[in-house]
């Protein structure tokens, strides 16, 4: 037998917890990333330290949660209760320790495993935490889970509470950036599920009056509202729902104990169920499912005593009950009873908002029935299509798959040209990046309605690749890159791509799935060193530290990047531009400017901008 086939007590290790946390980190808090994905490592670590924040929150300890990150420094102080001194090093770093172990004191809280401070440690190459209790502080220093300082209980006059810093390691999240406006809807998400709560971001401050109310009022522009928004509390469970005017598909935002359970769960699931069955009851109607959610914009939120999740970054409820005591009802039952008698009542009692919500169902089935024959044709058609043009090149890592790590890296390029999906298809990672190849310049389609979808081929295609066609529950793909070429042409493929998503599944703009790839536009090299630049500063900083002359390549198009090449910028350091929308822009009124009709305003725009960015263009070339 060889060597390499031997399996001796040499063979097995044991790792302490730090080393385990940093060897494998997606068990710990999912993908890596680089802070381009509001699901990217540095924020979960952010999470993880707020959430215990909250949890003394709610015990009614400290009202306020300050938050700063500057250059790499993320720094949280909540005035809490305090880590009990001589606990703040082994609640940091011991496995297994802490104090939501007993459910008497933290019934419903986010975190009860004891991981998450850990594994923030772990990974941060800088790590302090300091506790404040009875006019005394503790302090501790650590790197990559290491202890290197620990400070002597001293006197003080600060207010009780804890304060934790940390830098994250560079050698784990390669090239990472904090973007603000992820932060902010995470800190916001906190406020909306927290009544009373204020959480105060580099000198901004965050509050929420009225909840999932608030919510909704951020997500949905008041002119796309086609009723005024629902909103209802319970004991342990809250809802907010309206539909939109011009969205096709549905969209929830779950929350349980705090947690923003960005792939729904048991709880959602019996949500949308419990909303179809309340407005069949009321109406005395049989509607078809998708119809009475077809546009519907939602959010809810239950606590549940212990939640189980499916991961532990707890993006998917499992929990089938409300708690494991004797008498708790199933999670199914307790929201699908609430619905039932708040929605009902609701509705009674506001007849206006009710007739609104009948015509929109009714318009929804009328629209449904006249698009029946050719989405089937148009499925059929995607089904063929896929097998023997194939347009898609697949991968093995899927987005259903959440108890799979891999499947949070699973990214979709969308290429136009076969020089270009042909490189990217050769250095692709085919565990969990795939390539979607178009066929010249996509159809403007705004304005149209979802029976253009089915009618053009690359929508009806692209649409079948995603899985997309009733809502994201099924959407294959995390992340949904744009991959054209960095000049006029390319821009104006990204604009269509972009016009078409925001037409007709903006969801996907809106949950951060839709980014764009930014490509060299120059190489520069000696004999020793190769340098790829993204823009005119950059070529010029790589030819003043290549001197004297460097040999200088200008990329035309992605077609003229080797595939060896390629590997450099969709691997590790991938760079994305994550598409975002403006929570005051109307998608009507964008469209409206920029993909419709040539007005003076418009013109103007163009003249005043898209020439300076033609210029630029012409000048690098």
């Amino acid at each position: 037998m060889s060597d390499q086939n031997q399996y001796t007590e040499d063979n097995i290790r044991s790792l302490d917890w730090k080393e385990h946390i940093r060897m494998r980190p997606g068990m710990y808090i999912g993908k890596l990333g680089d802070g381009s994905s509001p699901d990217d490592g540095i924020y979960i670590l952010l999470k993880e330290v707020l959430d215990n924040c909250i949890d003394e929150f709610v015990m009614g300890a400290g009202k306020t949660i300050e938050v700063t990150i500057k250059d790499k420094t993320v720094t949280v102080r909540d005035y809490g209760r305090g880590i009990p001194l001589g606990k703040v090093i082994d609640v940091v770093s011991k496995m297994n320790t802490g104090g939501k172990y007993d459910s008497l004191a933290f019934k419903k809280s986010v975190g009860l495993n004891g991981v998450g401070t850990k594994a923030v440690n772990a990974l941060s190459h800088f790590f302090r935490v300091e506790s404040v209790r009875e006019d005394k502080q503790k302090a501790a220093e650590f790197s990559g889970g290491n202890l290197v300082l620990e400070e002597d209980i001293i006197e003080t006059t600060k207010r009780k509470g804890t304060k934790v810093s940390f830098i994250p390691d560079e050698t784990i999240f390669k090239n990472y950036k904090f973007r603000f406006e992820y932060v902010i809807k995470m800190l916001k998400n906190y406020c909306y599920l927290n009544n009373g709560l204020t959480i105060i971001f580099n000198g901004e401050k965050y509050y929420s009056e009225n909840g999932l109310k608030d919510l909704l009022e951020e997500t949905i522009h008041a002119d796309d509202l086609e009723y005024p928004i629902i909103h209802l509390k319970g004991d342990d469970i809250e809802m907010a729902l309206t539909h939109s005017k011009t969205q096709y598909s549905e969209e929830y935002h779950s929350f349980v104990n705090g947690q923003n359970t960005t792939q729904g769960g048991t709880h959602l699931a019996a949500y949308r169920e419990a909303i179809v069955k309340t407005i069949r009851e009321f109406y005395n109607k049989s509607f078809e499912a998708s119809d009475v959610r077809k546009s519907v914009v939602s959010a809810i939120s239950i606590k549940v005593m212990e939640p189980v999740f499916e991961s532990q970054t707890k993006t998917k409820l499992g929990s089938t009950d409300m708690g494991s005591e004797p008498g708790m009802p199933s999670v199914r039952t307790f929201v699908n009873d609430f619905v039932k008698t708040k929605l009902d009542n609701y509705l009674h009692k506001n007849p206006v908002t009710a007739d609104a919500l009948l015509r929109k169902i009714l318009q929804a089935e009328r629209e449904r029935k006249e698009l029946s024959g050719i989405r089937k044709l148009a499925t059929d058609r995607a089904k063929k299509a896929n097998l023997h043009n194939k347009k898609l090149r697949d991968c093995r890592a899927h987005l259903p798959d959440t108890k799979n790590p891999k499947s949070l890296e699973s990214t979709l390029f969308i290429t136009e040209g076969d020089s270009a999906s042909g490189s990217i298809t050769k250095s692709r990672d085919v565990n969990t990046q795939a390539v979607f190849s178009l066929r010249g310049k996509p159809l403007n389609s705004y304005g149209m309605s979802k029976k253009i979808v089915y009618e053009n081929e690359e929508f009806n295609l692209l649409q079948a690749a995603l899985d997309i066609e009733d809502g994201l529950e099924k959407l294959r793909y995390n992340n949904i890159v744009i991959a054209t070429d960095a000049d006029v042409d390319g821009m104006h493929i990204r604009l269509l791509l972009i016009t078409f998503f925001l037409q007709f599944f903006p969801e996907l703009i809106k949950e951060g799935h839709l980014y764009i790839l930014q490509t060299p536009l120059f190489r520069v090299r000696n004999k020793k060193e190769t340098i790829y630049c993204y823009s005119e500063e950059e070529r010029k900083d790589a030819i003043e530290k290549l001197k004297p002359k460097p040999e200088i390549t200008r990329f035309k198009g992605l077609g003229e990047i080797s595939p060896d090449e390629f590997k450099n910028f969709i691997g590790e350091t991938i760079r994305l531009d994550p598409i975002m929308m403006d929570k005051n822009t109307s998608i009507e009124q964008l469209l409206s400017f920029y993909m419709g009709k040539n007005t003076p305003d418009r013109q103007d725009f163009i003249i005043k901008n898209l020439k300076v960015e033609i210029d630029v263009l012409e000048e690098v070339k």
